[in-house]
């Protein structure tokens, strides 16, 4: 069992039905006594932010005794600044607890990580995932995420941003950055390097 198997107990609620002619995938924080679960969903995500924004080694040596240090170091790498409600990260988060929680993904490119600055942009997909199967076989998912009050308008903006993502060649950048990213204890690590079958998964909350 690896690190990635170690997760916090489930939060959101799954609201969509399987339907094989719609892809559309809806999870909630859902309500108590009539409001929002913001609070609880905020805590959720704070929950998850050393998974996000930390490296598998890094998360092997979490325990109680470091649990502050390490905690910081995570939020540390989340940028924080007087733009803040401007940027993105909380939905960055939301889209990686879906993913690990719902899919089953592990996180192979942390783009957090990787910023030369706390305060840095990455260019590139909001998410580097990758789901195996009983056979050992993989996926890499490419996600995106957009807070917005309108659902519609997040999804769209969100399809807007992957296509600028191909165009400007950042799917081959990615391919070309994977492989001094991933840690080599990733299953099939070779073969995640190499690997050319990318999907893009698109989320929005």
């Amino acid at each position: 069992m690896t690190i990635y198997a170690i997760k916090p107990a489930r939060f959101l609620r799954k609201l969509h039905s399987h339907n094989a002619e719609s892809r559309q995938r809806i999870y909630c924080a859902h309500f108590e006594a009539g409001v929002w679960r913001a609070v609880p969903f905020a805590k959720h995500l704070i929950k998850w932010l050393p998974d996000y924004a930390l490296l598998e080694k890094d998360l092997q040596t979490f325990n109680h005794g470091n649990a502050i240090t390490k905690m910081e170091e995570a939020a540390a790498r989340v940028y924080i600044s007087e733009a803040y409600q401007t940027r993105g990260e909380v939905g960055e988060i939301a889209l990686h607890v879906v993913c690990r929680d719902f899919f089953g993904t592990i996180p192979i490119s942390p783009r957090v990580f990787y910023k030369s600055a706390s305060n840095d942009v990455v260019k590139a997909f909001d998410m580097v995932h990758a789901r195996f199967n009983s056979k050992g076989e993989f996926k890499i998912w490419l996600g995106e995420s957009k807070i917005y009050e309108d659902g519609v308008s997040a999804a769209a903006d969100a399809v807007k941003s992957i296509g600028a993502h191909i165009d400007n060649g950042f799917l081959t950048n990615e391919k070309i950055l994977l492989g001094s990213q991933v840690p080599e204890s990733t299953p099939n690590y070779a073969k995640v390097v190499q690997c050319s079958e990318l999907r893009k998964v698109m989320m929005s909350f």
